[in-house]
């Protein structure tokens, strides 16, 4: 044998020995994040910055970060916290929960969802279908909590409360708590906040990625403000507060004698202070519709900031995307953020009269049960209610996506009210900042005001720390608020799924219609079904962008019944369509099927749909068929037997 050819047969099977020893020996190591690593003090990031990718490690009492035996809502829970009880619930009701990893993150963490229903009803495919998301906007954990709260309130209310097993008997819920898990986690684990997800950008345009972000300087856990004397300053202490920690803003021309900025330095020297910090992109400016970049060349374009490279460029944005897309049952959407508060919805380009009007009467109905529930002031469109009329735009965002490409029924809604005051605590006829400050310090103990307290500043001399507590205030409610709000968003999340249509069987009438010399009669099969939910079961958007298909009804006969060369019967074609060439009754010449499916258009609310297929048959023949009901978003029918005879 050729000794060139053996040399080469010997290191084939060298690499497949050594290849498969390597397979069997060599363990496959789960990575360790920063958030669950106890070897290190550091919370590192991913990705190449100019600036620090790396941040002492915080645990803050307002968080759970090690699961407790129960699960309550006065406190935060970390995403390692969140997907413990999601594995819990999975392995403890399988037949309710199905738990998979729906996409990665940027930095690679997985992402995970459940699906609730109850699969000895039916596949989650074949029914009508909700999706219920939060935690896109890093610091917005307020949505995360809500989504958790409904997760666990369905799942233990299953089998003991009757309207909950109805609502997981007849539809499918996708759950995901934590859309962006690499913002969750710096947020709850470090004094860092983002917008959304952590890949490094150039927020400031001076060519340097994440370089000038802000930093705990007083190393007590959270990014304040820095308040510093400045002859230039637009701010003065509040004269009606005699403690000195309200900060009030000059009308333009008038003097001021502060400046205020978040704390940090300028790392940059560029004079500005924390304008470029972890990431930038805003995950909900980067969906597919009405999409627009963050620069353009012609300088008269519009422009988003936020919007991302292209849309879908974000991993966590294109896994929703591509699980939507997959499942067109889903009807009904709220992806939800922190903080207004507000019922927001579509559209998010253009005003609401631009929606169909039958689809419009939807939303305007969620909104009014919305605010009935939730005691929210505001519901309405991005484009003018949430601008205040403005007609301002919001490209590449998730309502004009839900509506005009996805046509659903889709709501972001801002949860909590960034800690404003609730009255008039000094009674001076107006409700402002000062009447926030006393209810601080009435009904919170003062607990969410950091006191200032002087630092010496590297670049600024001496300045002063201090500020409203930005995590648990600001932007999310303190803990001992947080269930009142997440379960009144969680409420009207339900009410929405049980607006879902649902479809029943009303009726198959078999009618003698015309009969021939020629010893053969035509049936007139009349199928009739009931949508006895609310919703119709598609939006007229969701028709017109082929998001769904036209409710169908489909009949079937014995093949026995239409075989051979003289079958017993035919279904005939639908009025207006040509009949296949062929003879009239041969099986295998005239291509005849034993089924068909026709188009019903949509079954509205509440009320009954029909369609009518004509059979002919041949002799006198008693026959038995079945009807089968199917739609995109209200689900499938089961078969029901009828009789020709």
């Amino acid at each position: 044998m050729n000794m060139n050819l053996l040399f080469r047969l010997f290191f084939i099977l060298f690499f497949l020995i050594t290849g498969i020893q390597a397979q069997i020996v060599k363990p496959l190591t789960e990575e360790k994040w920063p958030e669950s690593n106890t070897d290190t003090k550091f919370y590192t990031l991913k990705g190449f910055r100019h600036g620090v990718s790396f941040f002492p490690k915080v645990q803050y009492p307002e968080v759970e970060y090690t699961p407790s035996p129960e699960l309550t809502f006065d406190k935060y829970h970390t995403a390692d916290v969140i997907y413990h009880w999601m594995r819990k619930w999975a392995e403890q009701y399988p037949n309710l929960i199905d738990m998979y990893e729906v996409g990665v993150s940027y930095e690679g963490r997985p992402i995970l969802q459940i699906t609730l229903t109850n699969k000895e009803t039916g596949k989650a495919t074949d029914k009508p279908a909700a999706y219920f998301e939060g935690g896109r906007h890093s610091g917005e954990i307020t949505a995360v909590e809500s989504t958790l709260w409904l997760m666990k309130y369905l799942i233990e209310g299953y089998g003991k409360d009757a309207e909950i097993t109805q609502i997981i008997d007849k539809n499918a819920i996708y759950l995901k708590p934590v859309n962006n898990p690499d913002g969750h986690n710096l947020y709850l684990h470090t004094a860092q906040s983002n917008r959304s997800s952590v890949r490094p950008v150039d927020s400031d345009g001076d060519g340097l990625l994440d370089e000038d972000g802000p930093e705990d300087l007083d190393g007590d856990g959270y990014i304040l403000q820095i308040r510093y004397k400045d002859p230039e300053g637009t701010y003065i202490i509040d004269p009606r507060d005699p403690t000195g920690r309200l900060m009030k803003r000059v009308n333009a021309g008038e003097k001021g004698e502060y400046s205020i900025i978040s704390e940090g330095i300028d790392n940059d020297g560029d004079g500005k202070y924390n304008e470029d910090g972890i990431g930038g992109l805003d995950l909900h400016r980067n969906y597919a519709e009405n999409w627009r970049p963050e620069r353009e060349a012609t300088g008269r374009g519009w422009t988003q900031g936020g919007a991302g490279e292209f849309p879908l460029s974000e991993p966590e944005t294109r896994a929703v995307f591509n699980f939507l897309m997959a499942n067109p049952n889903i009807y009904v959407v709220n992806s939800m953020d922190t903080s207004v508060p507000m019922h927001l919805r579509p559209p998010s380009t253009a005003p609401s009269s631009a929606m169909f009007p039958e689809d419009l009467k939807w939303y305007i109905l969620f909104d009014g049960i919305g605010k009935s529930i939730t005691g929210y002031e505001r519901a309405g469109d991005v484009y003018n209610d949430y601008s205040g009329g403005a007609g301002a735009p919001l490209f590449g965002h998730g309502p004009d996506f839900g509506y005009w490409y996805y046509g659903a029924i889709w709501y972001g809604d801002e949860i909590w009210n960034t800690g404003r005051a609730t009255k008039d605590y000094n009674e001076d006829g107006v409700i402002d900042e000062f009447d926030r400050l006393i209810m601080a310090d009435e009904e919170y103990d003062g607990k969410v005001f950091f006191d200032w307290k002087p630092y010496n500043h590297p670049q600024l001399g001496d300045v002063e720390i201090g500020g409203w507590n930005p995590k648990f205030f600001n932007q999310n409610p303190p803990p001992d608020q947080l269930e009142r709000w997440i379960k009144n968003e969680a409420l009207f999340n339900i009410e929405m799924i049980k607006h879902l249509p649902q479809l029943q069987w009303d009726n198959i009438e078999v009618k003698k219609i015309k009969t021939y010399k020629q010893d053969s009669t035509d049936f007139q099969i009349k199928v009739s079904y009931r949508n006895a939910g609310k919703l119709p079961t598609a939006l007229r958007q969701a028709d017109l962008v082929k998001i769904v298909r036209q409710d169908q009804v489909k009949i079937s006969l014995p093949k026995s019944a239409v075989e051979g060369e003289k079958p017993m019967a035919r279904i005939l074609p639908e009025p207006g369509v040509r009949p296949q060439q062929g003879g009239q009754r041969g099986g295998a010449a005239g291509g005849v099927t034993n089924e068909t499916s026709r188009n019903a258009g949509y079954a509205q609310g509440e009320s009954v749909n029909s369609q009518t297929i004509t059979i002919r048959v041949y002799g006198n023949h008693e026959i038995e068929g079945t009807a089968v009901i199917s739609t995109t978003r209200a689900g499938i029918l089961s078969a029901k037997s009828f009789t020709i005879k």
